[in-house]
């Protein structure tokens, strides 16, 4: 009896610090310890810069992408822009070929987006460089609000932040991801003011050229490997949100699906890849947030949720205590409300009231799914373009 409710309380504790506990400590540690100081950046400050974006067969969007990043409030001879196509079989490489403002590097050869990241940095020249994705689309501030904070000798990557255009008539697949991204990056604000950004997202983040290193070709998260291998170099990742990158949302929820799986699969590789992160008394504070913010989500929720609703059933069945038995209901009540919002998102009918419970046992459920692939070999880094709206 004991043993099962030291299952439970624990199970309770870490899954609320990991979630909402971990977000709340740095808000109040923030509110109470954070000093008002702030870095005077100066204006003037504009170096040059290198735009990088690794497009695979692109054709519907890549003229749009190409025409925002040509219209970016930054000095157009301080701007450097570079499209690596490699292994693209329909018109990307046409369509990029007709603007001359950008270079373009191709091969036939397809092995992956950072083995094309690895080539195209060969060509870099510029003492910073900005990575996006070619589905995406950047505000016309991005550049300047990124790079101004290299005027802290400190700071090694910047990360702007990742929106998703739901529009007014979202669909469910887009209110989810949407909800969960807003969420991200309240906590990559709380992050960065902690001490750093824990991981930087693919769709927009700059780092300082000499600080780059070329990736191994089977990473899955190459962005966040990369913006991790800066913090263990002894700089700071900051976290910058009026330098934003939008793109729509996953076409169906069976698409987002897809890409929940493949990130799954990296999370836990990156896990081992970083697995001296683990220890807290030689990196302080960046593997409190390490651990806080990734590691016990990728790796020790997925686990404790049966583990939590195991012992709950065994101690309703063991002891007289109503406390379990209404816990229990609220469980099957939570789990109740998942199965409903995915039954309605499967046919694209939004309720918000579901969104949460629903897109929470989906993450998981993918994580599951993630680490099949991961412990059998399964996941390329070539990977299934999802589709998108």
């Amino acid at each position: 009896m004991i043993f099962l409710k030291l299952i439970l309380w624990a199970s309770i504790f870490i899954l609320f610090y990991s979630y909402l506990g971990y977000g709340m400590i740095l808000w109040l540690y923030l509110k109470v310890r954070e000093k008002k100081e702030e870095f005077i950046y100066d204006p003037r400050f504009e170096p040059d810069v290198s735009l990088v974006i690794a497009a695979f067969n692109e054709e519907e969007f890549i003229e749009e992408k190409i025409l925002n990043c040509l219209a970016l409030d930054y000095p157009r001879e301080k701007l450097k822009i570079l499209f690596v196509a490699d292994g693209s079989v329909d018109d990307t490489v046409a369509i990029i070929s007709r603007f001359p403002q950008v270079q373009l590097l191709f091969s036939e050869k397809r092995e992956g987006k950072i083995a094309a990241v690895n080539r195209a940095m060969k060509y870099i020249n510029t003492p910073f460089v900005v990575f996006c994705d070619a589905n995406t689309l950047l505000n016309k501030e991005c550049i300047k609000e990124l790079i101004k904070h290299y005027q802290d000798e400190n700071i090694g990557a910047v990360a702007g932040e990742k929106k998703i255009s739901t529009g007014k008539t979202g669909d469910a697949a887009g209110s989810g991801e949407g909800l969960y991204w807003k969420y991200e990056s309240f906590l990559k604000k709380l992050d960065a003011r902690f001490y750093t950004v824990v991981g930087a997202a693919g769709e927009l983040f700059s780092l300082r050229t000499h600080l780059y290193e070329p990736v191994a070709k089977n990473i899955l998260l190459d962005d966040f490997i990369l913006s991790m291998e800066i913090c263990l170099k002894g700089y700071r990742v900051m976290y910058e949100p009026k330098a934003f990158a939008s793109e729509a949302p996953s076409f169906s929820m069976k698409e987002e699906q897809k890409r929940k799986i493949r990130i799954s699969a990296g999370g836990f590789q990156s896990v081992l890849i970083l697995k001296q992160l683990l220890n807290i008394f030689r990196y302080g504070k960046l593997s409190f947030q390490y651990i806080s913010h990734r590691v016990l989500r990728w790796v020790v929720c997925p686990v404790l949720l049966p583990l939590l609703f195991i012992a709950n059933l065994m101690l309703c069945y063991f002891s007289d205590d109503n406390f379990y038995i209404i816990l229990m209901c609220l469980q099957i009540l939570f789990y109740l409300a998942a199965a409903t919002g995915w039954m309605y998102a499967s046919r694209n009918i939004k309720i918000k009231l579901l969104y949460v419970p629903y897109y929470f046992v989906f993450m998981n459920a993918a994580l599951y799914m993630g680490f099949s692939r991961f412990i059998n070999n399964k996941q390329s880094v070539l990977w299934e373009k999802a589709r998108r709206k």
